[in-house]
């Protein structure tokens, strides 16, 4: 590790019958000397805690630890995230090993964090936590009076008369919208006790320099992650990189989607070593290519870089997974790569450090939304991220760097704001996004936005709900859509896909911008996209799921109605820039995904951090990489 220029370790996250063979003995010595004997090496260390994997003498004592899945049946097929983290029992048998753990390495020198668990994935619905349901469903409204007319259970005959009647569920099936949103959210609060349980453990004996976080998995959705992810101190997740390609936006995006669940820098807490060993795709990336790929991260705002794993198991359900260390203790080939890498994070991490991604422009993203669209998406093709994508795929492209935020986000920093298929929007939500337009901001909405309030019930307004006066127009009716349809305006010809709304003017200084041309259809001639100047501010609504040209154009018009210029300086095609501000620098790390050499011209003189050369220009090989550092002056 030390000759691969490895500084960081993790440790202990699945090694829970190590740390305690029996219950209540305890062995954390052997643990003691790997951390001091890494702290010697120069390489610190981020604890896990082990509870992802209760011990097999647990869950045999005590089963009403492990899940219940919600057909009733309790699984035992897992050797990992198989607990029931609503379990009171398993929750003490946590908090008492955190203690234990963060006693003993809570001021040890060389730990510098610690990991909560591993990919929360799994949720219980035995009978305890049922019961938890329901008493948090009468702490959020009162009375089952209160929930009936909240969720209008009168349709379809759903009425209840107790809280006891309701059941927590998974996925939608025959129930009401407003269970299906609320059983989500009270398992994004139960994971957020949970975790809170073992942040408490940590902090009883931890020193404040040791950071706390968990990893999450991108745009994975079984909770919501700004829920979860308020009580960590930073952001972890993990991106493998086992498709056999580099795709910089499409990995980019949930790299700027972490970033915004807290609005700063976050860490990778795991990225591949090789192939991946599961059932899915295990292609390794070509040789140079996970160096690009690493530095992407680097590029997004990780301050950290960890990989899984560093030796191959003999055993084991990741058997067959890559490592940097194979069986037999000798490198594998990728052991070079990741030596280069980590010789060029030493070279390069003080051009880096206090650096962050600034961003001009927000996509509001918000979990109720996309589960909403996905539970009912009235066109099987649709998908509520590939939608967020046709927005961020030509940011990326025209050189913007784009902060992935919630609605209830302070946005007043923003001069573009993109709100696709903000579905469900809460009043506080839509009061927020009025005081941004207000105060001179630019409003994007995207199709099957603000249609329905906080209990997943439709406004009783047409969209976009209550910012319908605001914008000036409403909704007029939506449609699937079997074939494209055309449509022509300001922003040229496209074609309308997927789904398409038809929108209706109602104030005389709404401009129509797009409008369908589908002859003999309810669309033929209808508005497809309108927007009203207000104040020095807009608001703009987009009926139509335009394909990707259509879509850059509509782009490229909101950026010049925003004033907005690109964050970076021109590229060849195949070559990607990723800045990172300080108050007395920006730093540009360039690099050449194209399948030839690429000379790239710089703005002004610069500093190669890598190199230790000033420059004007730098020539890239394949898979190159550069990392420029300009100092001064950081204004647009």
């Amino acid at each position: 590790m030390q000759k691969a220029h490895m500084h960081v370790v993790r440790v202990a996250e699945f090694a829970w019958t190590a740390l305690e063979p029996q219950e209540g003995k305890y062995d954390l010595d052997w643990l003691e000397r790997a951390i001091n004997l890494a702290g010697q090496h120069g390489i610190y260390v981020i604890v896990g805690t082990p509870t992802a994997g209760p011990p097999v003498w647990m869950a045999t004592k005590y089963p009403d630890i492990l899940v219940t899945e919600a057909n009733g049946k309790q699984y035992t097929g897992s050797t990992r995230n198989h607990d029931n983290s609503n379990s009171n029992r398993y929750r003490q048998f946590a908090r008492e090993m955190d203690e234990r753990l963060s006693k003993r390495f809570g001021h040890n020198p060389y730990v510098i964090g610690w990991q909560i668990d591993n990919e929360y994935s799994n949720q219980s619905y035995d009978p305890a936590t049922q019961a938890q349901f329901h008493a948090w469903l009468e702490h959020r409204y009162g009375t089952i009076d209160k929930l009936n007319q909240a969720w209008t259970t009168a349709y379809d005959n759903q009425t209840y008369s107790a809280f006891n009647e309701i059941p927590l569920v998974n996925g939608t099936g025959d129930n009401n919208p407003g269970l299906w949103l609320d059983s989500k959210r009270f398992i994004s609060e139960s994971l957020r006790d949970y975790q809170k349980v073992q942040i408490d453990a940590i902090r009883k004996y931890a020193e404040p320099r040791q950071k706390i976080t968990t990893n999450m998995m991108g745009w994975y959705d079984l909770y919501d992650h700004y829920t979860v992810g308020q009580d960590l101190d930073i952001i972890g997740w993990d991106n493998p990189q086992v498709e056999g390609s580099f795709d910089p936006i499409k990995n980019g995006a949930p790299h700027d989607l972490m970033r915004g669940l807290k609005g700063q820098n976050y860490w990778v807490m795991e990225t591949t070593a090789g192939p991946r060993g599961g059932g899915d795709a295990s292609i390794q990336l070509d040789k140079g290519a996970m160096r690009t790929a690493i530095w992407a991260d680097i590029g997004h705002g990780a301050d950290l870089v960890s990989y899984w794993q560093w030796r191959d198991a003999l055993n084991g359900g990741e058997a067959n997974h890559g490592a940097l260390v194979d069986v037999d203790g000798e490198p594998d080939p990728i052991y070079t790569e990741y030596s280069q890498i980590g010789r060029e994070f030493e070279k390069a991490g003080s051009a880096i450090q206090g650096t962050s991604p600034e961003a001009s422009v927000a996509i509001l993203h918000s979990y109720p939304s996309r589960w909403d669209i996905n539970w009912q998406k009235m066109n099987p093709a649709y998908d509520a991220i590939n939608s967020l994508m046709s927005y961020y795929t030509p940011l990326h492209e025209l050189g913007y760097t784009i902060d992935i935020v919630p609605p209830d986000r302070d946005l007043s920093k923003y001069k573009l704001v993109i709100a696709p298929g903000l579905e469900v929007l809460t009043q506080a939500e839509a009061d927020n996004l009025t005081r941004y337009v207000k105060g001179g901001g630019h409003l994007v909405f995207g199709q099957r936005s603000a249609m329905k309030d906080e209990n997943n019930s439709r406004w009783p307004q047409r969209q976009p709900g209550p910012l319908t006066q605001l914008l000036g127009a409403r909704v007029e009716q939506f449609t699937s859509l079997k074939n494209p349809v055309a449509i022509s305006g300001e922003w040229g010809e496209s074609k309308g896909e997927l789904f398409a709304e038809q929108l209706r003017p109602q104030a005389s200084d709404v401009k129509v911008l797009m409008r369908y041309q589908a002859p003999h259809s309810w669309l033929d001639g209808e508005p497809a996209a309108v927007t009203r100047k207000i104040g020095t501010g807009s608001f703009t609504y987009i009926g139509a799921w335009f394909g990707d040209a259509g879509m850059k154009r509509a782009v490229q018009w909101m950026l010049t109605e925003s004033s907005l210029k690109p964050d970076d300086f021109a590229v060849p095609d195949g070559v990607e820039v990723y800045r990172r501000v300080a108050a007395d620098r920006k730093v540009f790390i360039v690099e050449n995904l194209s399948h030839a050499a690429q000379t790239v011209v710089l703005p002004n003189m610069m500093k190669d951090a890598l190199t230790d050369q000033r420059v004007h220009s730098v020539k890239l090989p394949v898979y190159g990489v550069a990392v420029l550092v300009q100092a001064k002056d950081v204004t647009r």
